[in-house]
């Protein structure tokens, strides 16, 4: 079958041939529908050599959704032939994290060398793609894998923010969304879709903010120094009850704080390397600044069900296998707008 390989550390991303895998006990093989390309895979790809924790060739694709082809051994759960999107995550099952279903979270997953597909085990920009155990499948009967398939956390991932913070969310409230990309575009919808308040959305791109408008944030504004002034006289001074910051580099770290209100929070969801201090007197008083990592499986669930509901959609980029390490070349130059999705 053919792959997008990393496969060696500095170089980019390849497409080669390699073997179809095959299901043992417990495991489930898929034949890929969609794979989602995302941008913790060119952080991945950025980590020098005595850095890189996981074995080459490495394939890529931590999105992914597909139709059973073969099942091992105890496998009951999903049957061959049923169309079913990947919870990424994944942990030892057993603690007490897993025991939630906040995989994400578990405590015992680095111990135990368990990798989520793309991120350590075999990824998903593949025909085909191994998933170790049946529960981190989520049917999705009817729904259009290639639409369906970023929710697996370009749309988890901002869903579990929102609900960590939703105490913040109440009618009346005002939330910032800061970077309208991959995640931050669906944000926006899940912000209309699931709480009372007034969304601001901040980007640097004129697209982006287009795209913003049109998907139901209720305010567009340019991503600047002039951003945190524009929120607090939007609010009356206040500030944001809830800051999403989707990008996460030190710019829009101190802008998020900036823009805060008190007795508020500042989530920073995206990987760009920017850091908060937290102390007495660095940002307003009572706001807590939170990181957040993916979701919980029974949150994918509840977020599949929002998209039937048509309460959510993802404006996706569809291409090739054979374009798979092109897309990581247009990602980097920030040529993609809402999500790349492969198909094989």
């Amino acid at each position: 079958m053919r792959a997008v390989q990393y496969v060696q550390v500095g170089q980019a991303p390849v497409v080669n041939d390699v073997p179809v895998p095959e299901p043992g006990p417990g495991q489930v093989l898929l034949k890929v529908t969609a794979a989602g390309v995302c941008h913790s895979d060119v952080a991945v790809m950025s980590w020098p050599a005595d850095a890189f924790p996981f074995r080459l060739p490495l394939t890529l694709g931590h999105e992914a959704a597909g139709v059973v082809e073969a099942v091992g051994e105890n496998v009951s759960a999903v049957a061959v032939g049923e169309s079913v999107v990947v919870y990424g995550p994944w942990g030892c099952g057993a603690c007490r994290e897993c025991s939630r279903g906040m995989e994400n979270y578990c405590a015992r997953a680095e111990e135990l060398g368990i990798h989520p597909p793309g991120l350590g085990a075999p990824g998903a920009l593949a025909e085909y793609v191994l998933i170790d155990d049946q529960r981190h499948l989520v049917p999705i009967g009817d729904l259009d894998p290639v639409r369906t398939v970023p929710l697996t956390d370009a749309g988890l991932t901002p869903y579990h923010a929102i609900k960590r913070a939703q105490h913040n969310l109440y009618p009346g409230a005002t939330a910032v969304v800061i970077g309208v990309g991959g995640l931050g575009h669906v944000a926006v919808q899940l912000l209309r879709a699931m709480t009372g308040a007034t969304v601001v959305a901040l980007d640097v791109r004129e697209e982006s903010l287009k795209l913003a408008e049109q998907i139901g944030a209720h305010h567009a504004l340019r991503s600047d120094t002039q951003a945190p002034g524009a929120v607090r006289d939007l609010t009356g001074g206040a500030g944001a009850n809830a800051v999403f910051d989707f990008v996460g580099a030190q710019a829009t770290v101190e802008l998020a704080a900036k823009a805060a209100a008190k007795d508020s929070s500042v989530n920073i969801v995206g990987i760009g390397g920017g850091a908060l201090p937290v102390g007495f007197g660095a940002v307003p008083y009572g706001t807590a600044v939170e990181t957040t990592y993916w979701g919980g499986r029974s949150e994918l669930i509840e977020l599949i069900d929002l998209a039937r509901q048509g309460a959510v959609g993802v404006h996706v980029e569809r291409y090739g296998i054979e374009q798979g390490p092109e897309v990581y070349e247009r990602m980097e130059e920030g040529r993609i707008q809402g999500r790349a999705v492969v198909v094989p």
